[in-house]
Order: C-alpha cells, then structure tokens, then sequence
C-alpha cells in the first residue's frame, strides 16, 4: 500500500463541525453543519449560505431523485471544543430527542421529516445515505453512546417519498458510511470502531444475502484499517474502489472491490470525516475536515463516480 500526503486547496473554512458534502451541478458544494445544525450552501468563490436551519445533527447527505436533499439527522452531540479551538463530538446530546430522515426542498430552505422508526423502532443515530438507480435509499444508523451505553447500529432501506422503510441489516458496530458499487449489485457499509469495510450483494428492493455465522452481521469483509484507525464516511470511485475517510490519523484509505488496500492519503487533521467527487471530469474530490471546520479540494488520480443528481 502506498501512503501519499493530498495535495490540497481549502475551499472555505468557519464550519460547525462538516461533513456529508454534495457536489452540485452548478460547481457549489453542499455540506451539512452537525454542531451548527444546519445545511450550508459553498460556492465555488468559498463563500457560505444557510440552505436550511435542521436543528440536532445533521450528518450524511445526498440528492433524490426529486432534486431535493434527503439529510440523516443524528440528533445531536454534546460537544468539546479545545484551547485551539478544535471541535469534537462528545456522546448523545443532552437535548436529543431522536434520529430521522430528513427532506429539504432546496429551493424554499423548507425541511419535512420522513422517518423516526422502523416498523417501531427508533432510528437513533442516523448517518450516511445514499441512492440507488430507482429511487430509493440506503442508510446507516450509527446508533448513539451514553453513559455506560452504547446502541447497536443498523442499515436501513427506504423509499424517498416516506411510504416504506426496512431493516436490511442488524447488528452492527456503529455503522458509518454507505456507498454502492458501479453496476448496484454491491452494498458497501464502513464501521466506526472496529475500523472495518463490509459488503452484501443486493438481491432485491432493500434485501441483501447474508453470510452465516461467525460473520457478526451477514456481511463479509473487504478490508480494515492498518492499526488503530476508525472509519468514517466513503465514496466510490468509477472503476469501483471504494474510498474510506478515515480517522485518528486522519485521510483516505482506498480498498479494491477485491479487498486490496491501495493507497492511503494523509490528511491535515484526524477528522478527516466525508469525502465526494465533483467536477467536470469527477476528478475532484471534496474532504470535509471535521475538526478545524474546513471544506477542501484535491485533484484526485482516478474519476469518481458519477452519482444519481450527477447523471445527464
């Protein structure tokens, strides 16, 4: 595996805790604020706006099929915040109320709530999303950590229109990131803690084939991290690698669908915590770097790919 350092520029800088960026077709950035609750608009000139007021936690983010912006709200965190100014989430908020689904009509700021349960359940920590070709979405539900307490987390499926939701896939360790692979046969799911990347293959409308015990949730491994690292959010690339933001030491480990660790790409801080790709030639790939409040760009060696709200 090479270990490279990225290359990069900062696009803007003042954000409450950033993470699940979206590259617009129009060249701005879409991130949310989890320590400020809200959606915030980057232009390509870096400066910022409010798309939404959320509230809680706002933490992955993605584009429907109906061009508005479907946002997994956590709920929120305490908060610490160090002599330096460093920010750092700090257990379940003492406020929280809960984890939802989230639906912001991008051009009104308007934000209407879909899900808060599964069949009863509570979604607790909700937190990385994606879309499939059809119009449905996968999510993470990372749970949340109080007290002595730690919940177990779940992937979820569900339409974008509020109608149907299921559990795809119980338990886990604080699940974190989700992505899908080129053909959408493969379901990729990244846990926090165990530093670990799993994948399912896709058999139908939210169902996926499970592999038995010992496998601790029906997946198998693609790969972990090297030493003690924890995963963050992913993103794909065009060719199928899959792109892992990683924590502690802070970058981006690159897997092979095949479970081949390629490259890892140091960052400038340890939350490096969500990564994207953009741009004409999905060559750039956007970093939120939690911690410090920044949003930066880097010249990535390989297109990403291509996602839904991309798509011509």
């Amino acid at each position: 595996m090479q270990t490279r350092k990225l290359d990069y520029r900062i696009v803007t800088d003042g954000l409450e805790f950033p993470e699940g960026p979206i590259a617009m077709k129009d060249g701005s950035v879409l991130v949310v604020e989890i320590k400020g609750g809200r959606l915030i608009r980057v232009k390509p000139d870096g400066t910022k706006e409010v798309a939404a007021e959320l509230g809680g936690g706002p933490n992955g983010a993605a584009i429907g099929p109906d061009g508005a912006a479907y946002v997994c709200n956590n709920g929120g965190f305490n908060w610490i915040t160090q002599d330096n100014g460093y920010k750092r989430p700090h257990g379940r908020a003492d406020n929280y109320t809960g984890g939802s689904i989230q639906r912001v009509n991008l051009a009104t700021g308007k934000s209407t709530t879909l899900y808060t349960h599964c069949e009863g359940v509570p979604i607790n920590g909700p937190n990385d999303i994606c879309f499939d070709a059809k119009g449905d979405m996968w999510f993470t539900d990372h749970g949340k950590t109080y007290g002595r307490q730690m919940d177990c987390g779940a992937v979820y499926h569900a339409a974008a229109d509020g109608s149907y939701i299921r559990q795809a896939v119980f338990p886990m360790v604080t699940p974190n990131g989700c992505g899908l692979s080129p053909d959408e046969k493969t379901l990729y799911v990244s846990e926090t803690e165990t530093g670990r990347l799993w994948h399912w293959p896709i058999t139908g409308r939210g169902e996926v084939a499970k592999q038995p015990w010992p496998s601790p949730n029906g997946g198998t491994l693609v790969g972990q991290a090297t030493g003690y690292q924890r995963f963050d959010s992913m993103a794909l690339e065009e060719n199928g690698n899959i792109c892992v933001a990683t924590l502690v030491t802070g970058g981006i480990t690159v897997f092979s669908p095949q479970g081949e660790k390629l490259e890892y790409w140091e960052g400038p801080e340890p939350y490096c915590t969500n990564i994207c790709f953009g741009g004409a030639d999905m060559r750039t790939a956007y970093i939120t770097v939690s911690g410090t409040g920044l949003l930066i760009a880097v010249e990535w060696p390989r297109p990403g790919l291509r996602l839904l709200h991309q798509r011509g």
